[in-house]
């Protein structure tokens, strides 16, 4: 009958670490037994995603530690740490990032914590994983490969 309306969360957003002031010396200095406790505690805010949109088309690498949903064409290496490939996206090159949802063509090599391969993904290449999911009505051509840790053995270029 009753109900509290709530304001939308977005869940996808990466949290993000806010730099800390400094502390004064006689803080420190009272606080030594705890210093190490607290210095270990962070702030964090929510940072948006960065999203590349259609009818964009990119010929180089991407490099972020955030999150990147990707609509265009890319056409080079890719290194996130979530990284959405939308349904109308075309990636030519290698994807390395802690968590990786493909809806669209991928051809390359994908390294992941974890992958998954929508009903829409088109994916020709090795996938290297921790943990995998494939839908019903995806399309893989290559090799699945798990392993602890997907990023070793990475090209030098790379690390």
């Amino acid at each position: 009958m009753f109900s509290k309306s709530k304001k939308p969360e977005k869940k996808d957003m990466l949290v993000a670490p806010v730099p800390i002031p400094p502390k004064d010396d006689e803080t420190d200095v009272t606080q030594k037994g705890s210093a190490s406790t607290s210095s270990e505690e962070k702030v964090f805010t929510k940072v948006a995603p960065s999203v590349l949109s259609s009818d964009l088309k990119v010929k180089g690498n991407l490099l972020t530690t955030g999150d990147i949903q990707i609509e265009g064409v890319i056409e080079g290496d890719i290194q996130a740490h979530l990284l959405t490939v939308g349904e109308t996206s075309k990636i030519k090159g290698e994807i390395i990032a802690d968590d990786v949802i493909i809806n669209g063509n991928v051809i390359g090599c994908v390294r992941g914590l974890k992958v998954r391969l929508t009903n829409k993904a088109r994916v020709q290449g090795d996938i290297i994983h921790k943990a995998i999911a494939i839908e019903s009505g995806a399309h893989f051509e290559g090799t699945v490969q798990r392993t602890d840790n997907p990023f070793e053995n990475l090209p030098d270029k790379k690390k």
